[in-house]
């Protein structure tokens, strides 16, 4: 028997956790615009798409909660076979999750015994680091190259016997730059056949470069698996759904190890009625595209060397100034999210959010 001193300085968790950052999401507009005394504030820092649900979905949503007493189907057949149909693949290749960041973990947990290798660029998705250390697998972080992109020769290069599996985040999360296709057709090829390669397009959507591939051109190959979400350009974010396509064997052991009814209720149902609204995803995406290269040229003008970005949102490099250029934006009541030491992710919102943010950026850095 120990007493309550005792018992409080015996470890119960994993030590290595202490050494893993926290993911921070995006701090609440509501909660600064009253520090401000404003009556309210603007969020760029979460990577949201700023035009509110897709017409059906509220609606689609409504109905289904009225049977939240039930469970979902845990197989998610009907949104599995509307995606399927939707991108032109096998259903059994197809697999859901509670977003694609909970489908990469899965892909880990169905790849990775503790020791082995999960590649990935860095500074990339925040939360990568995180799902390799809760698998138990070992991180292996190369460095981004000069332009704040993935070094694909680099990655090639740091794969060894124990690489089970490699990450690549396109467009790359935070900094918006995408992989082209002639370097991901290299990297593929120099890739041993029995490491899978995740391709996350969390932000496909929102693409224009026509020499950035789509992932799935990619799917055919047997250790090729492509993420996507349906919280970006589909506006679900607060409903946590996406997926992956693979071959039926990844996807059938994704299935495997996913948490039961993780996809619920609200989710399939809220993602079948936005399915319906690829037309208005394209509307929306354009606003956002046009918004992006406004803020991007202006934000060129006040900090050297911000990458051109095929995502929803700019980078800055800032490096050590990051987080006082975000403390400053929050300052005129606009959230940014910096990360320490590297530079600020900034969403690109409606063209009033945008000018708003601007302004902020002037005064800081003018």
């Amino acid at each position: 028997m120990t007493d309550g001193r005792d018992q409080a300085a015996v470890r119960l968790t994993r030590a290595d956790l202490d050494a893993l950052p926290n993911y921070v999401p995006g701090r609440s507009p509501a909660d600064l615009a009253r520090e401000l005394g404003l009556p309210e504030a603007i969020k760029l820092a979460s990577n949201e798409v700023p035009y509110g649900p897709l017409p059906g979905v509220v609606d689609a949503v409504a109905e289904a909660v009225a049977g939240v007493h039930r469970y979902p189907d845990m197989g998610v057949v009907a949104l599995r076979q509307a995606l399927a149909e939707r991108y032109g693949v096998h259903v059994d290749r197809v697999a859901t999750g509670c977003g694609s960041v909970a489908l990469a973990e899965h892909l880990v947990r169905a790849t990775c015994l503790p020791g082995d290798e999960l590649v990935y660029s860095w500074r990339s998705f925040e939360a990568y680091p995180i799902i390799a250390a809760t698998s138990g697998a070992t991180s292996v972080q190369v460095p981004n190259d000069a332009g704040h992109g993935h070094d694909l020769g680099a990655m090639a290069a740091a794969v060894t016997d124990r690489t089970r599996m490699i990450l690549v985040c396109n467009p790359n999360n935070p900094t918006g730059t995408a992989v082209r296709r002639a370097e991901l057709d290299r990297f593929l090829d120099a890739v041993p056949d029995d490491v899978l390669v995740v391709i996350d397009e969390a932000y496909r959507e929102f693409v224009t470069d026509p020499a950035v591939p789509d992932g799935l051109d990619y799917a055919d190959r047997p250790n090729v698996a492509v993420l996507r979400t349906l919280s970006k350009a589909w506006g679900l974010a607060g409903l946590r759904i996406g997926f992956l396509v693979a071959q039926p064997q990844v996807a059938a052991a994704v299935r495997k190890v996913v948490t039961p009814f993780s996809t619920s209720m609200a989710a399939q149902a809220g993602a079948l009625a936005a399915l319906a609204q690829a037309d208005e995803v394209r509307r929306r995406c354009a606003l956002v595209v046009a918004e992006r290269e406004r803020v991007g040229e202006a934000l060129a003008k006040l900090v050297p060397g911000v990458p051109a970005s095929q995502a929803n949102f700019v980078w800055l490099p800032l490096g050590d100034r990051a987080v006082e250029f975000g403390k400053a934006c929050e300052s005129r009541g606009v959230i940014v999210r910096p990360f320490p030491g590297d530079g600020v992710r900034v969403t690109i919102g409606t063209p009033t959010e945008n000018d708003a943010f601007l302004a902020a950026a002037e005064a800081a850095l003018g």
